[in-house]
């Protein structure tokens, strides 16, 4: 957000950043969230999470597309979709924490990954709409710390739940990122950077993955 603040930043860079990002998501699903959550709770467990998780985000996405065109600005909306996807997500690394896993690298890079385009996105698109400096930053801080206390909420539950819950949030967050990575940010990278869009996902993947592999 604050790197949004300080300068411009061209849109052919920030769009390899989102499909670089995407392809580390994908990852991201495969190994840490889809193929983990069978591990501890079950194919079914995960199967119920992933179509709660996108219908979940698919719902409020729409929600969010309405109050951003004619109630907000598109920083708003990138900015509540930044929520919708960060709450899971937050969840999944508190459940690994309580389970004595640690917090994965790869899932780490992930999300930091495909949160940086969208703050700095969402933050040039509010500046150059006439919002204050001081409004973005406090909307910002709010989002980052709501996202933050789902990870001590994760923690919390994970402690007095099994195996299943731990597979259904992962389940949850990957059917979410699945939605936001084909409704959103897939098509925003490839706006933005053009073709080019699929080697940068495809070196997301390959790093991702490769990070995975070496923290197993």
């Amino acid at each position: 957000m604050l790197l949004g603040l300080l300068r411009p930043w061209p849109s052919r860079l920030i769009g390899l950043v989102l499909a670089f990002g995407a392809g580390a998501l994908i990852s991201a699903v495969s190994f840490e969230l889809f193929e983990e959550g069978v591990k501890v709770g079950g194919a079914a467990a995960v199967g119920i999470g992933l179509g709660v998780g996108a219908v979940v985000y698919f719902v409020l996405a729409r929600a969010v597309e309405r109050i951003g065109p004619g109630g907000g600005s598109g920083g708003t909306a990138l900015a509540l979709g930044a929520f919708l996807d960060g709450i899971p997500e937050q969840m999944v690394l508190g459940i690994g924490i309580a389970a004595g896993e640690g917090v994965s690298v790869a899932l780490l890079v992930a999300i930091f990954v495909s949160n940086l385009p969208e703050a700095i996105g969402s933050a040039i698109d509010m500046r150059e709409a006439g919002t204050a400096v001081r409004s973005i930053r406090l909307l910002w801080l709010g989002v980052a710390a709501l996202c933050a206390l789902a990870t001590p909420l994760g923690y919390a539950l994970a402690k007095g739940t099994g195996g299943h819950f731990q597979a259904g949030i992962n389940g949850f967050a990957a059917g979410a990122l699945i939605v936001m990575l084909v409704d959103s940010m897939i098509p925003e990278a490839t706006s933005k950077s053009g073709r080019v869009a699929g080697l940068a996902t495809t070196l997301g993947f390959a790093v991702a993955a490769g990070l995975s592999t070496l923290s197993a």
